[in-house]
């Protein structure tokens, strides 16, 4: 009787095709991963242009200002920026008493840079890190339904490459803007 040897695979071949497998998932988990941090900027920059406008409306409606305030905070070592919506109270600018649901806080996606400019001056970066215990808000929707002019960009901190851009005029026209052009989906 002819007893055959068989070939299974050996521990090395076993180990190669395993680690081609764990390289394959991580690329794809890593593109994932991507679009969706890309697909929930969109949706950030979206919320706050159309809470800005929001906010100009309600302020204009209410006889009360209303206020964007951007922070720069340090997480873990890394930059993180936050927003939140102020009301002008008769002290202090305060979380707004209507609006609920519009005015929420909100946490920029990581990686992102912020440059903000008003009335065609582009603010310093210190403006989103005041140490103030109830720093006032740097854009103010007045009840007049005027606002100082201006744009906010959402900038790639890597390479510094523009992604979204929010202009605004003296009268509260928004206008989102998809690295740099025209965005046909928003509607105002």
């Amino acid at each position: 009787m002819d007893v055959g040897w068989q070939r299974g695979f050996s521990l090395l071949e076993m180990l190669v095709a395993l680690l081609v497998i764990v390289l394959a998932t991580s690329l794809v988990s890593l593109n994932i991963s991507s679009g969706n941090e890309e697909k929930r900027l969109e949706m950030q920059v979206r919320e706050i242009a159309e809470s800005a406008s929001y906010a100009l409306d309600e302020a204009q409606f209410t006889g009360m200002d209303y206020g964007l305030l951007l922070r720069l905070d340090l997480v873990r070592g890394e930059p993180h920026y936050t927003w939140e919506w102020r009301e002008r109270g008769p002290t202090d600018w305060r979380e707004p008493q209507s609006g609920k649901g519009v005015f929420d806080s909100g946490d920029l996606v990581p990686q992102v840079e912020l440059q903000l400019e008003l009335e065609e001056v582009i603010q310093p970066q210190d403006v989103f890190s005041e140490n103030l215990e109830n720093p006032p808000p740097q854009l103010i929707f007045y009840a007049s339904g005027e606002t100082p002019p201006g744009a906010l960009e959402f900038r790639d901190e890597r390479d510094g490459a523009l992604l979204w851009r929010i202009e605004w005029d003296l009268l509260g026209d928004f206008r989102v803007l998809f690295r740099g052009e025209e965005d046909p989906e928003y509607e105002q």
